[in-house]
């Protein structure tokens, strides 16, 4: 990207003006001393010459010693000077590359905040336009009808509130997102008995849990978690709800919690159709869905829920993991800290 290659550029002429700065003050307090010295010493050597008694007539060979120690002075100052020149060359020349470097580093996490930003905008019209264009076409199609009857208006009416509703799911979706990545309000942490997360959770999630014939296993203790109740019961039924759209009729989905030192491992595990294993780096990304083959039957979404999932850990300072086998199952195994205090700033990742 061209901004952060710019800011990089500039970055790094700061970077750069800073070490060449310290190497020549560097330079010129070591030149200073090391050139006093050698006047001093030059000196001290000129003062014995002359006080040293010679024959009549061998003046000028005291003069010249005393000459030729003048003359060594001018060649070890200069010899200084090329030393110190040459120094900072090479200060300038692995300065710079190091500075570069650095800035390179510096701008990093904010290179790739923009890319995801990009990526996020780019994903998010692109689901936006995709209704609205269904919306449109049909809408069209129905215009240049002339004898439109009742009966189609309204199956025309009942796929557009069809399309409105995945617009409001979708909107729901980026609200939900944007919340999460404005922090926790501390005011809102307490201890939280995990029973009463997973209890909240499947109290939503009863008519579809009902309406595919799930059955339910809840192992939980007297286990206690810190953090926000409302977005961690959300977090659960973010798991539960996706482990309820890919499980078969008449399977068990667990939900455990086992206490662990200072934190709790729960964990949400179902019978179903399972993750593959090219999905699974990918499954927490912003919009992105496995593989359709995944469920013989259409499941809809737009691929936030697990990313609103990981952005709810991150934000209580847990881990989430998953380990799925094609049509055997999947796991997601979190942990959560007993009493450390959730992140009041947003937590990317």
């Amino acid at each position: 990207m061209k901004l952060i290659q710019s800011a990089a550029f500039r970055l790094t002429m700061w970077y750069l003006g800073i070490i060449m700065v310290i190497s020549l003050l560097f330079s010129f307090a070591l030149y200073r001393t090391s050139y006093d010295q050698m006047s001093d010493t030059a000196h001290r050597q000129e003062a014995a010459v002359q006080r040293f008694p010679v024959p009549l007539g061998m003046e000028a060979r005291r003069d010249a010693i005393t000459q030729a120690i003048d003359d060594q002075l001018d060649e070890a100052q200069h010899s200084l000077l090329l030393r110190l020149l040459a120094l900072n060359l090479s200060t300038l020349l692995l300065g710079g590359a190091a500075a570069w470097f650095l800035a390179r580093r510096t701008l990093e996490p904010i290179e790739e905040a923009m890319e995801a930003q990009g990526r996020f905008t780019a994903d998010a019209s692109h689901e936006l336009r995709t209704p609205l264009t269904a919306m449109r076409s049909e809408i069209e199609v129905a215009l240049r009808d002339k004898q439109l009857s009742v009966t189609d208006a309204r199956a025309l009416l009942d796929s557009n509130l069809e399309e409105i509703a995945k617009l409001e799911a979708l909107s729901a979706g980026l609200l939900r997102l944007a919340r999460f990545e404005n922090g926790l309000d501390l005011s809102t942490v307490i201890d939280i008995p995990v029973k009463d997360i997973f209890e909240a959770a499947v109290d939503r999630l009863q008519t579809p849990l009902k309406h595919r014939d799930i059955n339910l296993d809840m192992q939980a203790g007297d286990e206690t978690v810190a953090g926000d109740q409302a977005s961690l019961t959300e977090l659960i039924v973010i798991l539960l709800d996706n482990a309820v759209k890919y499980s078969p009729a008449g399977s068990t989905i667990t939900l455990t919690s086992k206490p662990a030192g200072n934190s709790v491992r729960l964990s949400v595990a179902d019978q179903g159709s399972g993750i593959k294993a090219s999905d699974l780096p990918h499954i927490f990304d912003r919009f992105y869905r496995a593989d359709r083959s995944r469920s013989k039957e259409k499941v809809e979404g737009y691929g936030l829920g697990l990313s609103i999932a990981k952005r709810i850990i991150n934000l209580h300072h847990g881990e989430i993991a998953v380990d799925s086998t094609p049509d055997q199952g999947t796991t997601f195994k979190l942990r959560l800290p007993v009493t450390q205090t959730p992140a009041k700033h947003p937590v990317f990742g």
